[in-house]
């Protein structure tokens, strides 16, 4: 009998997840990062070559927290064409919550031997504000890094998008909330260590935090999350869902005449996307040793949008090499030529959108004849 299917429906089948160039590359770097890191940090000699100093550790382990957040803008802006002005915010808020737990780890071992903070003992508290009544477990840290976030990004977003705002009025309105937040976080009363923010870690699970093998530890889980997510992301933008994404991004009133939802769909990668920030601000804490309110600065949401433009947008591997050149090249210029630095990033921005709509990945195609 004789199949009534098509031979282009026979010849269909799903993209795979990666090509087999992107799935060595990412055992590769899995390899990097579990093996070859901890090795040329832990084992190599100090005066070797190929020695890994803790300093490097520690730069590139906090890049990495920002190529998280760089993904999670390329998802919404990139895949959904949302443009968040406000991924500070989220990424702070899970800073905020891994700290507060490092904060209660600190014990008997601050300055004023309490079991409050020394904030709070220096501001006359005596005891912990309600919103501090689970940050002594780590469990519950794990879940408010997730939901604190999420669901601050669920009731922001489902307002937004119910409203169709969209545009520039969605950015202006996403860095009007991060700035609000700022300012909020910078009162003594609201309990989160005013300016000054969390700082003066000790331990994290009872276990010292500034050892060579923590910092390894916290490099490599930050590692494995990156690649992690960009497996997800990758998941997602070949799925229906993700197809649905980049159509609304295209012409969403076609995809609203076709019966869907569109507020479903961008609500869904506008939290999932918040999320990602929450988790990469809790990497970033532990590691850099301090949050402060000056990490909800529009300016550094600005900065993650940079990011994403500047390695390409709407490519997923694109805004993580974008953290890594731009990240990179201000860990340089700041010691080389601090007083530059924001110009540099000024007309990086305008250079790319000018002259490479496409990022370095754009970039890249045009000079491999479109081979990525």
């Amino acid at each position: 009998m004789k199949s009534h299917i098509s031979p282009e429906a026979r010849s269909y089948s799903p993209a795979p997840l990666l090509s087999a160039n992107g799935w060595r590359g990412f055992i590769i770097a899995l390899i990097v990062i579990c093996v070859i890191a901890p090795i040329a940090n832990l084992w190599v000699p100090q005066t070797s070559l190929f020695h890994l100093s803790d300093y490097a550790v520690a730069l590139i382990g906090k890049i990495m927290c920002y190529a998280i957040c760089a993904l999670a803008m390329d998802l919404v802006w990139g895949i959904a064409g949302v443009l968040s002005l406000g991924h500070g915010l989220f990424f702070a808020l899970g800073g905020y919550m891994m700290g507060m737990y490092l904060m209660r780890q600190i014990g008997r071992d601050g300055n004023y031997h309490s079991d409050l903070p020394d904030f709070m003992v220096f501001l006359d508290w005596k005891v912990l504000p309600w919103h501090w009544a689970l940050s002594d477990s780590f469990i519950a840290t794990l879940l408010l890094i997730v939901l604190v976030p999420g669901v601050l990004a669920l009731i922001f977003g489902f307002f937004a998008f119910r409203s169709r705002i969209k545009g520039v009025y969605f950015s202006i309105i996403t860095q009007a909330l991060t700035f609000a937040a700022m300012l909020l976080f910078f009162r003594n009363e609201t309990g989160f260590g005013g300016n000054n923010g969390f700082t003066d870690f000790k331990r994290i699970l009872n276990i010292p935090i500034a050892t060579q093998s923590m910092r390894m530890t916290l490099f490599m889980l930050t590692g494995i999350c990156l690649l992690g997510f960009f497996l997800m992301a990758r998941y997602i933008v070949q799925s229906k869902f993700g197809r649905v994404l980049q159509a609304i991004r295209d012409a969403e009133n076609r995809v609203m005449f076709c019966g869907y939802s569109t507020l479903q769909y961008k609500l869904s990668i506008w939290t999932l996307s918040a999320v990602m920030c929450g988790v990469a601000g809790a990497l970033y804490v532990p590691q850099v040793g301090i949050i402060n309110p000056s990490e909800m600065s529009p300016a550094n949401s600005i900065e993650i949008a940079i990011w994403t433009a500047v390695g390409g947008r709407g490519t997923l591997i694109g805004p993580i090499i974008g953290a890594f050149l731009v990240n990179g090249a201000k860990s340089w210029l700041t010691v080389v030529a601090p007083s530059i630095w924001l110009y540099f990033l000024g007309l990086l921005f305008i250079a790319v959108t000018l002259y490479l709509p496409g990022g370095v990945i754009g970039l890249i195609k045009k000079l491999t004849g479109g081979r990525t």
